[in-house]
Parts: structure tokens; C-alpha cells; sequence
């Protein structure tokens, strides 16, 4: 790995560290309106994040077409909105393992998808280094009782997480890692005081109380503005196959963070389970001298323009 792609590699490591915490977070806002924390988390991000968005921010937005504006609307409802909504609706008749099992199978997704959508061959490295990571993210969170609806709002999380990254790749070149994280927040907040609304009434929004403003502040300002910065900044430098497979982190760090708050245990499983989803990320990453393939070209790890045509 050369520095371009090291450096890659830890921004997308780092984002997903945080977003796993995040999950930690999610356990202690078990009582406030869903609609009415994710805007409260997503304007705050915006607000924060809108000093940061760079030199001509309003130039390389009044450039976007209204292709791109519906892009950027539909990466925030279903990567970001519709993902924790999902999650959510998964959880009222599913153990948290079951939709957890199914996101961590979003490397294997993302790996076939991209190079087919950008007109190549799945890199076989990157396809086995996926598959460690979605077999270690199994035996972290093991499996759990569930029905019917359980595993359809599942695939829909699953379907939220390949979107996060899909739906980013065409407008991350024209927007940079921080014009984009700051639009899709004030997008995302925008969606949610609107389903908050039609969902919830005059209730979906109200003062928290100390500690669900500590996990409201988390997700906003270290999960949200560092994290969704750190992953767009990863993703433009090793491409959205190669920044996937750090999402298997979600799940360790989850784990590893979820007995500070008294809410799991890290046990023999989540140590094995962490331990196959480190190989597979180094398999697939090109980390591992033994199974390195061909670094990505710029085609693919920039641009795959190919995705525009969605």
C-alpha cells in the first residue's frame, strides 16, 4: 500500500470505529422520538460542519444538476434516514444481532456491484477479503430471534448501507469529502423533521434529558461531522470497494464499546469474530503482502463513472 492508499484505509477505519460506537449511543435514546433525534443529530452536524464546507462551496453546488440534487436526496433518505429507520423497525420483532448480521454483509454487496456497474470483473481479493469480513461480522453478533418482518426491514438496512456508499460515488469528485458530508446533513435533517411530522405529530421533538443529549452530542459531533467526513475522505482515496470492508468494524466496535454502558458483553465469539474481520480487511485491502493484488487504478478509485449512469 502506498501512503495515498494507507492514509485511505485509516480515515475509512476510523469513520467506521465511530459509527460503531454510535450503535452504544442508539441504546440509551431507546425513549426519545426516532424522527426528532436524527434531526436533532443532523442539523447539528450541519451547522457545524457548513464553516468547514471549503473555497467555493456555492459555485460547486450551483453546478450540481437535478440529477445530482435527487442523488443527494435519495443518499440521505435511504443511506442515512431510511438506514436508522430501518434499523429501528427491525428491532421491534428482531434481536439487534439479526439487521447487524445483514449490514455486515454489505462488503460482499459493494464488492460485486461496483466493479460490475463500472464495466469490470470483481477482484477476487477483494471478494474473499468481504466474505472474512461478513463471516466475522456473523460471529460477533451471532443470530437471534426474528419473523418475517425482522428480516425485511433487515435487507432494507442492508440495502440503506450499500447506498450510503453507491449513491455518494458520482457527486464525491464535483463536492469533496466536506461539501458533501455538510449538504446530505442539512438534507438528512430536512427529511427527518419531515417524517418526524408526518409520523409522530406535535411529539416528535422534545428537549432530552442529560443523557440523551450526551448520546445526541456523540452522534452529531464525532460519529456525524468527523466520521461522515472521514469516510467520504477514505472512500475518494481507495475507492467504495475497498472503503466497505471497514464496515465490518461497525459490529467489533459496537461490541467492544457496548459493555462501557452495561448493554453486551465482549466474550471468546466477538475476539474470533473481530480477529476474522481484521483478516479480511487486510486480505482486501491489500494491508496482507501475501494476498495484495493490483492497487486500484484512479478509474476505480476515484471517478467509476459508471455509477453516474444510475
Amino acid at each position: 500500500m502506498n501512503a495515498t492508499t494507507t492514509r485511505g484505509a485509516l480515515l475509512a477505519a476510523l469513520a467506521c470505529v465511530l459509527v460503531g460506537g454510535s450503535f452504544t449511543a442508539n441504546s440509551l435514546l431507546g425513549d426519545y422520538p426516532y424522527a426528532g433525534g436524527q434531526f436533532l443529530r443532523y442539523a447539528l452536524a450541519f451547522l457545524l460542519l457548513v464553516p468547514f464546507a471549503g473555497p467555493g462551496a456555492r459555485d460547486r453546488l450551483r453546478s450540481l444538476g437535478a440529477g445530482r440534487w435527487l442523488r443527494l436526496a435519495l443518499l440521505a433518505a435511504v443511506g442515512m434516514v431510511g438506514f436508522n429507520l430501518a434499523v429501528l423497525a427491525a428491532e421491534r420483532t428482531a434481536e439487534p444481532a439479526v439487521p447487524g448480521v445483514f449490514v455486515g454483509c454489505a462488503p460482499v454487496v459493494v464488492a460485486v456491484l461496483v466493479p460490475l456497474l463500472d464495466g469490470r470483473r470483481p477482484q477476487r481479493v477483494v471478494l474473499y477479503g468481504a466474505l472474512f469480513v461478513a463471516v466475522g461480522a456473523f460471529t460477533v453478533q451471532g443470530w437471534g430471534r426474528t419473523d418475517g418482518a425482522g428480516i425485511a426491514f433487515s435487507v432494507c438496512a442492508l440495502v440503506g448501507e450499500v447506498g450510503f456508499a453507491l449513491l455518494a460515488v458520482p457527486v464525491l469528485r464535483p463536492l469533496g469529502p466536506r461539501l458533501l458530508s455538510t449538504v446530505v446533513c442539512g438534507v438528512a435533517a430536512a427529511e427527518s423533521a419531515l417524517a418526524g411530522v408526518l409520523i409522530d405529530g406535535s411529539g416528535w421533538l422534545r428537549r432530552p434529558d442529560a443523557v440523551e443529549a450526551g448520546a445526541l452530542l456523540w452522534q452529531a459531533v464525532v460519529v456525524t461531522v468527523v466520521g461522515f467526513v472521514c469516510w467520504y475522505m477514505g472512500m475518494q482515496r481507495i475507492g467504495a470497494e475497498r472503503a466497505t470492508l471497514f464496515s465490518g468494524l461497525i459490529p467489533v466496535a459496537a461490541a467492544c464499546t457496548a459493555p462501557l454502558v452495561g448493554t453486551g458483553s465482549y466474550g471468546a465469539a466477538q475476539a474470533v469474530g473481530s480477529a476474522l474481520v481484521c483478516a479480511g480487511v487486510a486480505v482486501g485491502s491489500g494491508a496482507s503482502p501475501r494476498f495484495r493484488g493490483k492497487a486500484p487504478t484512479r478509474r476505480q478509485r476515484v471517478s467509476e463513472r459508471s455509477l453516474e449512469k444510475l
